[in-house]
C-alpha cells in the first residue's frame, strides 16, 4: 500500500508527489532568496562604508586647506593611503572639482582624469555609483569638500569591490542545506503517512460515488447567483449556467451555438470568443452592467477552451457612485479647511469660497458682503450689499459683477436669507417672483443664459450675519437637494469664521496704519539745502515701526533719519512716535550724529526695561541712520545704529553704498557709534531707506541690494519723485514689511551767497565787522537788514571778544533766510537773562533774540557758534 501511494498512480500518491515538488520549490527558493540576499547586503555594506570613509575625509579638518595648498598631492596622498588601510576601503581619491586626481593607491593615476560621475557632487550633492572596475564591480561615492564658507573646493572619492564585502553566504549556505534536508525528510515520512491512511479510508472511488459526486457539483453549478460560462475552443458555448442564462437572457438552444451568434453586443461576444484572460471588465449587457472574468481551460494541458464568470455590478456600481458623491464633497470640505483663510483679506476669502464652489459644487458662485466688513467693520443690518466675490465656467453670466453695490428686495431670497438667518434654497428660478421682483430685466438674461437654481447662505459669524453666499446651477438639470443644501452650508460656515478673522485683522490693520501715518511727517519742512521726495508704504501683513524725518538745522544744513522699530503692530507705532519726538528734541541741540545715536540708545534701552505692551512681547530694539548735510561745504556726515547703509548716486548714474561703521540696534547699548563724512557733488542723490525695501522672506539682504543698485542706476539725472518710483518696483506686490524710503537730491549754496571774515580779539575789530557787513549786504540788496545785523553781530562778536577764545570768525549765509554766525574756540555758551534796571549789561542777548527770528548755539570740535536768523525781506 505504501508503494501505491509514492508511485503517483492514485490520488493520495499525487499529493504525496506535489508535496515533495513543493518542498524542493521551498528549498531552492530559500537558497535563491540567501544569495540574493546576501548580494543586497553586501551592496549596501560597500556603499554605507564608501560613504562613510568619503565623508569623514571630506569633513577631516586640513583637508579644505591642503587642496588650496601649492602642492595637494604631498599632502594628502599620505592621509588617504593611511585611511584606505585603516578602514579596508580599495581606494580613497582626492581631486579638485574638474575631476584631476591628487590621490591615488597606485601613485601613476595621480594627475589624471577621475573616472566616474561628478557634476552632481560639484554642485554639493553625493553621488553613489557601481561599476565595473579594473578590479571588478566595485561601489564608488564621490563627496564634495567645502570651505567655511559652503563652496565646494574639491572632490573626496571612496570605493570598495563588493567582493571584498560580506562573507556570510559560505557560513550560512551549509546550515540551510542541512535544514532543507531535514525537512525533505520530514515531509517525504509524514506524507508518506497520510497517503497510507487517505487509501485505507477511501478505498478507491466506483461509478455510482461518481455519479453522486456529478449531480452535487451540477446542482451548485446551477444554484449560485453567479453566471458561468464553458466556450470551447472553437468559439462554440459548451456550458452555461442558469444565472448566465438570465443575464445574458440566452436562448433555449444556446449552447452547442456559437457565442457571435447569442445575440450579445459587439463587445460582449468579442470578449467570450477571444478566450483572453480578463479581470472584473465591465460591461453594459442590455440594462444591467456585468463584471466579467474570463480565463482559459489549457493553461495546465486542459481541453482549448475557456470558463467565464459574470457577476451582476448594477446595484453595486449606484451605491458605489453614491460613495463617490460623498467622498468628493468631504474632499471639498477638507479642501475648504486648508484652502478658504489663507490670508487675512476679506475680499481674498470671499474669492477663495467662490473659487472653490465652482465647478465642484455649482456652476457660479458670488459672495456679498456689507460694506462695513470690507473695511474691518461690523456690519450694518439694512444697508446694502457690495460684490466681493463672483466666479463660474464662464465668464460672461449676467450676474451683478464685483464691486456693484446691490440692495436687495424683501422678497428676495438674499433679503429672506439675511433676515432670518436661514439658507434659502429655490429649486426652480422661472417660478420664483420673489426673486424676479429683484430686478425683471436682470433675472430674466440670467434665466436666458441657463441659470435655474440657486441656494443662498447667511454668513454668520456668532451673532453677526456678514453677508450671503449664492451657488447658481445652470448646467446641470436637477436642481439642488437637500444634502447640497447641507454641504453649502457647511463650506459658508467655515468660511464666515476666515471671513470674521479678516475683517477684525483688517480692523486692526487699519487703526495701526492710521497711528502710523498720524505719526509720520505729513508734508516736509521747507529749506534750500536738498531737494527731497519720500515714501511711505505699510506691510500687508502688519504694520511695523518705520519713521522717516526732515529736520532744518542752522547753518542752512538738513538733517535726514530714518529708522525702524522692531516688531509690529500697534506698539511699534507707538513706540516710533516716541523716537521721533526724541528725534526732534535731540536734533535742536544740533548734536553730532553719533552723540544723537547715543541718547537714542539710551532712550530704547529705558523703554525695553520700563514698558511691556498689552501683548506680552516688548520692544527688543529698534535701527536708525541719521545724516546731516551742509550745503556750504558739501560734506554729509552719517552714522547709524544697525540700519542698512544709504545709497548714493552720483550726477552720471554711477551708484555707491559707502562704507559707514555699522554701530549696533537701539537699545543693546554697550558700544559707541562712529561717523562718517562725504563730501557729496552738486545734483547728488542721497537715498535712504529702511530694510523692507531689500530684504524679505524669500531673498536675502544682499540681493535686495544689487536690485536696489540697478534700479538707481536707471535713473541718472531722475528727479528725487522719478527715482521713489523707479526703486519702489524692486518690491513684490505685497510687501511683507514697512517700507521708508527718502530720496535727496542735493544743493550747493555757492560762495556768491556766503560771505566770512576773521576777527582780531580787540574791541576795534568790531566796527570794522560792522563795516564789512553793511557792504556785503549792499551787494546782496539786503539794505533793508543792514541796521538789525549789525546791532546782532556786534553784540555776538563784542561777547566772543570779551568771554571766547580766539580766533574768532564772523559768517553770513544767504539762503531762504539771512543767517549771521560767530564761532570761536570757546565752549561756554551765552544764556539768555534779563538784566535789573541798576545792570550796566546784561541786554545784548536779549536783543538779539527781539531782532533775530531764531538764534542758538551749537558746538564743533573746535568751540562753538553763535547763530541768528532773520527773514528776508
Amino acid at each position: 500500500m505504501l508503494w501505491s501511494a509514492v508511485t503517483g498512480r492514485s490520488v493520495a500518491g499525487q499529493v504525496f508527489l506535489l508535496q515533495v515538488v513543493i518542498v524542493l520549490l521551498l528549498v531552492v527558493s530559500a537558497v535563491v532568496a540567501q544569495v540574493l540576499q546576501v548580494r543586497h547586503d553586501s551592496d549596501t555594506e560597500a556603499q554605507n562604508r564608501s560613504l562613510a570613509v568619503a565623508q569623514t575625509f571630506a569633513q577631516a579638518p586640513g583637508t579644505a586647506a591642503a587642496l588650496r595648498s601649492p602642492d595637494p598631492t604631498a599632502l594628502l596622498q599620505p592621509r588617504a593611503e593611511a585611511t584606505r588601510k585603516a578602514t579596508g576601503v580599495d581606494f580613497v581619491v582626492v581631486m579638485d572639482t574638474d575631476g584631476i586626481r591628487y590621490t591615488h593607491p597606485d601613485p601613476d593615476r595621480i594627475g589624471k582624469k577621475f573616472v566616474g560621475t561628478i557634476a552632481p557632487a560639484v554642485a554639493g550633492g553625493t553621488v553613489t555609483e557601481h561599476v565595473n572596475g579594473t578590479i571588478g564591480p566595485l561601489v564608488q561615492v564621490v563627496v564634495p569638500v567645502k570651505d567655511a564658507a559652503g563652496k565646494v573646493v574639491g572632490l573626496v572619492s571612496s570605493g570598495i569591490t563588493t567582493a571584498h564585502v560580506g562573507g556570510a553566504a559560505d557560513q550560512q549556505l551549509p546550515l540551510l542545506l542541512a535544514s532543507a534536508a531535514a525537512a525533505m525528510a520530514l515531509a517525504t515520512a509524514g506524507t508518506a503517512l497520510v497517503s497510507r491512511r487517505l487509501l485505507r479510508q477511501t478505498r478507491g472511488l466506483g461509478p455510482y460515488e461518481m455519479t453522486r459526486m456529478y449531480e452535487h457539483h451540477d446542482a451548485v453549478l446551477h444554484a449560485v447567483r453567479e453566471g458561468v460560462l464553458i466556450v470551447g475552443g472553437d468559439g462554440r458555448l459548451l456550458l452555461a449556467n442558469d444565472e448566465a442564462q438570465r443575464l445574458l437572457d440566452l436562448p433555449e438552444d444556446a449552447e452547442r451555438r456559437h457565442v457571435l451568434e447569442l445575440g450579445l453586443d459587439d463587445e460582449t461576444a468579442g470578449l467570450l470568443a477571444s478566450g483572453r484572460v480578463a479581470t472584473d471588465e465591465v460591461h453594459l449587457v442590455k440594462d444591467r452592467l456585468l463584471a466579467i472574468n474570463q480565463r482559459p481551460t489549457d493553461l495546465r494541458g486542459g481541453p482549448a477552451g475557456s470558463v467565464t464568470t459574470l457577476r451582476d455590478s448594477t446595484e453595486l456600481r449606484a451605491l458605489s457612485g453614491r460613495a463617490e458623491v460623498a467622498r468628493e464633497r468631504l474632499n471639498m470640505l477638507y479642501d475648504a479647511g486648508v484652502g478658504i483663510g489663507t490670508s487675512l483679506d476679506v475680499s481674498r476669502t470671499a474669492e477663495e469660497l467662490a473659487g472653490l464652489a465652482v465647478p465642484r459644487f455649482a456652476d457660479f458662485a458670488t459672495v456679498d458682503l456689507f460694506d462695513a466688513v470690507l473695511h474691518g467693520e461690523e456690519p450694518r443690518p439694512g444697508t446694502a450689499l457690495r460684490r466681493a466675490a463672483c466666479a463660474g465656467v464662464r465668464k460672461d453670466a449676467p450676474l451683478y459683477p464685483v464691486g456693484d453695490r446691490i440692495r436687495f428686495v424683501a422678497t428676495s431670497p438674499q433679503a429672506r436669507s439675511l433676515t432670518t438667518g436661514q439658507s434659502v434654497a429655490v429649486a426652480r428660478l422661472r417660478d420664483a417672483p420673489g426673486w424676479r421682483a429683484q430686478d425683471l430685466e436682470r433675472t430674466d438674461q440670467v434665466l436666458e443664459y441657463g441659470i435655474h437654481s440657486l441656494i443662498t447662505v447667511p454668513l454668520r459669524a456668532g451673532s453677526l450675519v456678514l453677508g450671503v453666499a449664492n451657488f447658481w446651477r445652470s448646467q446641470k438639470p436637477q436642481p439642488f437637494d437637500s444634502e447640497e443644501v447641507a454641504l453649502a452650508e457647511e463650506l459658508v460656515a467655515r468660511a464666515a469664521v476666515s471671513i470674521d478673522n479678516a475683517r477684525r485683522y483688517t480692523r486692526e490693520h487699519s487703526m495701526a496704519v492710521t497711528l502710523q501715518r498720524s505719526l509720520l511727517p505729513r508734508s516736509l519742512p521747507e529749506q534750500g539745502a536738498l531737494e527731497i521726495a519720500y515714501r511711505y508704504l505699510p506691510a500687508q501683513s502688519g504694520v511695523g515701526g518705520d519713521w522717516f524725518d526732515v529736520l532744518p538745522l542752522s547753518g542752512a544744513r538738513v538733517a535726514l533719519v530714518v529708522g525702524d522699530v522692531v516688531g509690529h503692530g500697534l506698539h511699534a507705532a507707538a513706540t516710533m512716535g516716541r523716537l521721533r519726538t526724541a528725534v526732534h528734541n535731540f536734533s535742536a541741540l544740533d548734536l553730532p550724529p553719533d552723540e544723537l545715536l547715543g541718547l537714542l540708545d539710551e532712550l530704547v534701552g529705558r523703554i525695553d526695561q520700563d514698558e511691556t505692551p498689552a501683548d506680552g512681547a516688548a520692544v527688543t530694539g529698534a535701527t536708525c541712520l541719521y545724516a546731516v548735510y551742509d550745503p556750504v561745504s558739501r560734506r554729509c556726515t552719517m552714522a547709524r545704529a544697525g540700519h542698512p547703509p544709504p545709497a548714493v548716486v552720483a550726477a552720471d548714474g554711477g551708484v555707491e553704498f559707502p562704507e559707514i561703521p555699522a554701530g549696533p540696534p537701539l537699545g543693546l547699548g554697550g558700544l559707541p557709534f562712529e561717523t562718517k563724512e562725504l563730501e557729496l557733488a552738486e545734483g547728488s542723490r542721497l537715498v535712504l531707506y529702511t530694510d523692507g525695501l531689500v530684504e524679505d522672506r524669500e531673498r536675502d539682504i544682499d540681493v535686495g541690494l544689487d536690485l536696489l543698485s540697478d534700479a538707481l542706476r536707471r535713473t541718472p539725472g531722475a528727479s528725487p519723485e522719478e527715482t521713489c518710483r523707479t526703486v519702489l518696483e524692486v518690491l513684490p506686490a505685497r510687501p511683507s514689511d514697512d517700507v521708508a524710503l527718502i530720496v535727496a537730491r542735493t544743493r550747493v549754496l555757492g560762495p556768491d551767497r556766503v560771505a566770512e571774515w576773521q576777527v582780531p580779539s580787540e574791541p576795534a575789530a568790531v566796527s570794522q565787522v560792522r563795516g564789512s557787513v553793511t557792504r556785503q549786504l549792499a551787494d546782496w540788496g539786503l539794505e533793508e537788514l543792514a541796521f538789525t545785523t549789525e546791532l546782532i553781530l556786534s553784540e555776538l562778536v563784542t561777547n566772543a571778544i570779551r568771554y571766547g577764545r580766539g580766533p574768532i570768525g564772523v559768517r553770513l549765509l544767504r539762503d531762504r533766510t539771512l543767517i549771521c554766525e560767530v564761532s570761536d574756540r570757546s565752549t561756554t555758551s551765552p544764556h539768555l537773562r534779563y538784566a535789573a534796571s541798576t545792570d550796566e549789561g546784561g541786554r545784548g542777548l536779549f536783543l538779539v533774540a527781539q531782532l533775530a527770528e531764531r538764534w542758538g548755539t551749537r558746538y564743533t570740535s573746535n568751540g562753538k557758534i553763535i547763530w541768528a536768523e532773520q527773514p528776508l525781506p
